[in-house]
């Protein structure tokens, strides 16, 4: 009997340690057996828009007053709504109440919208994207020698030509250089010179800057010249970039039968305030206020 107490003590303790040896094994065994998570089943955020702005960080697209702005929250469907940019600034989001949005790009709103919901406990979590709709804010002034100056809506990325085209055209009286004006924050306002000749045909120079609310858009009046005496249409004319004193003759018409095109004389403005009365070279350049007189010829 004690032999048999022996060897069942024995074959317990064998057994413990047999199941103190697979317990792990069977614990993890266990763990790999349960199925992993589904990502494609799981909702996924939308992703993080980047920030519309333009340069020195001022958004291209600024939300104002009358804007029509659609409105979005993921996961929400009975959140989405459209709506316009009331006066004073805001736009009514569901649950939230009115939420200040002046000024602000798209992306910026809908972070501002965000922080109402979370702020004032209606979504954990939020995702919010806002769209604009119809801009009726987006406005540039265009001034100068344009057929049809004012104020004009804009859309993001538009183009300088199709903004003059609007106002109906550079008068002929235009300069081929315009100024496109730029309030910074301290209202001080910055000119950046365009040459329409290289936005001919909708290209963008790198160094042309993106017109954006609230810019001006200046076309000021060209350089002139005036010419008289033995020319077929006597007058004033615009300064042609590169002019000639041949070119300018021939912007006049030419000369008449009685004229020479050896006495040329150009009277020019010194800029101690002065004139002074040259003969004139036919390839000379032409100058601003030059005043060019076609003499008749002596023969």
């Amino acid at each position: 009997m004690g032999w048999c107490a022996a060897r069942n003590r024995r074959s317990t303790l064998a057994l413990a340690l047999l199941l103190a040896v697979m317990l792990p094994t069977l614990g993890r065994a266990q763990v790999n057996l349960i199925p992993p998570t589904n990502p494609a089943a799981q909702p996924v955020p939308p992703v993080q828009a980047p920030t519309d702005t333009g340069e020195e960080g001022r958004p291209m697209v600024q939300l104002g007053p009358g804007d029509s702005v659609s409105l979005s929250v993921f996961g929400q469907p009975e959140m989405n709504t459209t709506d316009f940019v009331a006066d004073d600034g805001t736009i009514t989001v569901p649950l939230a109440g009115p939420v200040q949005v002046r000024g602000l790009s798209p992306t910026e709103a809908a972070r501002r919208i965000e922080q109402a919901l979370r702020d004032r406990k209606i979504l954990v979590n939020p995702h919010v994207t806002i769209s604009a709709v119809v801009s009726r804010s987006q406005r540039v002034s265009v001034l100068g020698e344009v057929n049809k100056p004012g104020r004009y809506v804009i859309e993001s990325n538009v183009a300088i030509l199709d903004l003059l085209a609007e106002a109906g055209g550079v008068k002929e009286t235009g300069s081929d250089t315009i100024f496109l004006l730029r309030p910074d924050k301290d209202g001080k306002l910055t000119r950046y010179p365009i040459n329409l000749a290289d936005v001919s045909g909708g290209r963008q120079p790198p160094n042309t800057p993106t017109i954006q609310a609230g810019d001006q858009l200046f076309v000021p009046r060209a350089e002139q010249f005036y010419i008289y005496g033995e020319v077929t249409t006597p007058g004033k004319f615009k300064v042609e970039p590169g002019m000639t004193v041949i070119e300018a003759i021939a912007r006049a018409g030419g000369i008449t039968v009685r004229g020479s095109q050896r006495r040329v004389e150009i009277k020019r403005l010194l800029p101690n305030g002065n004139y002074q009365t040259t003969k004139a070279t036919l390839g000379e350049l032409v100058k601003a206020d030059d005043v060019i007189r076609v003499k008749e010829s002596i023969f």
